[in-house]
């Protein structure tokens, strides 16, 4: 007959493994004391002896244990990608489906780079070399302005050319991408201006007809002078300035600090086309509508004084 053992007390085996636990809570408020249990001791050994852990008994796998793969509760396929759109799921299939869809319209969409449209790509930015140094010009952004630079023809005996710069064709300081404009049009300025020039040139300054606020400033007429190649500075026989204003005036007078005497000595002022005409032969030399209609007023205002 089993006798019931008592409330708290351990069976022998037990008591030769672990210390008996307390039988009641103290309910008073006062602090439990804490009880130090001991560890069993263990025999750990790592050869195939009885008792060790890597016996053949230790290593059978007890059945208690056996993992059914079967039985085990796995997500739903609807579970693991959710659409909700419109109060509708898609499953699996029909998701993979309809992001096939997507990305195939995203391809499609995307037009095939052709040959025309790679040439046209080269068209929009110019690699030339500067000062032994190879530059990009962003020739789409300095469309509106590359009337500022032209060829006026030949004067005298030879090749010397007549290069013409109408500063009316500059752009817009507002602008607010002005100083990139700006320095992709010095580069493409300074490289036509050697395509240009083979031996002796002029240039001539068409600063007529300019407002205030398309006027180059003194950092930006300081950097073409400082790159411009020493042939080009050498081989320049005059700078012509037409319709010089009190502001072209005072920014060269600034400059002069920075620039040889020699290229001083080779500025000209003219005030009118005619005078203008008298230096250099005109047939080839495009002038804006905008100047011939500035020097029109201002000779009539002349003769009226």
């Amino acid at each position: 007959m089993d006798i019931p053992l008592e409330e708290g007390v351990l069976s022998p085996d037990a008591a030769e493994i672990r210390p008996e636990p307390p039988n009641s809570l103290d309910l008073n408020g006062s602090h439990p004391r804490r009880i130090k249990l001991t560890a069993p001791n263990i025999n750990l050994s790592l050869d195939r002896s009885e008792g060790s852990v890597l016996s053949d008994d230790n290593l059978d796998t007890p059945d208690e244990i056996d993992i059914n793969v079967d039985d085990l509760d796995t997500p739903d396929e609807a579970d693991s990608f959710e659409y909700t759109g419109n109060g509708n799921e898609l499953d699996w299939e029909e998701s993979q489906a309809a992001l096939g869809d997507v990305f195939q319209e995203e391809s499609e969409s995307i037009p095939e780079y052709t040959a025309e449209e790679e040439r046209e790509d080269n068209r929009l930015w110019r690699t030339v070399v500067i000062g032994d140094q190879e530059q990009r010009i962003d020739m789409k952004v300095i469309e509106p302005y590359k009337k500022v630079i032209s060829h006026g023809g030949y004067y005298g005996d030879g090749l010397n050319a007549i290069i013409v710069f109408a500063a009316c064709f500059l752009p817009d300081s507002s602008r607010p991408d002005y100083n990139y404009v700006m320095e992709n049009l010095f580069l493409y300025v300074i490289s036509t201006l050697e395509l240009m020039v083979a031996e002796d040139y002029m240039i001539v300054y068409l600063n007529g007809a300019t407002p205030r606020r398309k006027m180059p400033g003194f950092g930006w007429m300081k950097k073409c002078y400082q790159m411009i190649d020493r042939r080009l500075r050498k081989n320049l026989k005059s700078f012509i300035i037409v319709h010089p204003s009190w502001f072209i005036r005072t920014i060269l007078a600034v400059t002069r600090p920075f620039i040889s005497s020699k290229f001083s000595s080779k500025i000209q002022y003219v005030g009118t086309l005619a005078e203008l005409s008298e230096l250099i032969p005109m047939e080839y030399v495009h002038i804006p509508e905008s100047i011939i209609k500035y020097d029109e007023e201002k000779w009539f205002k002349r003769r009226m004084r």
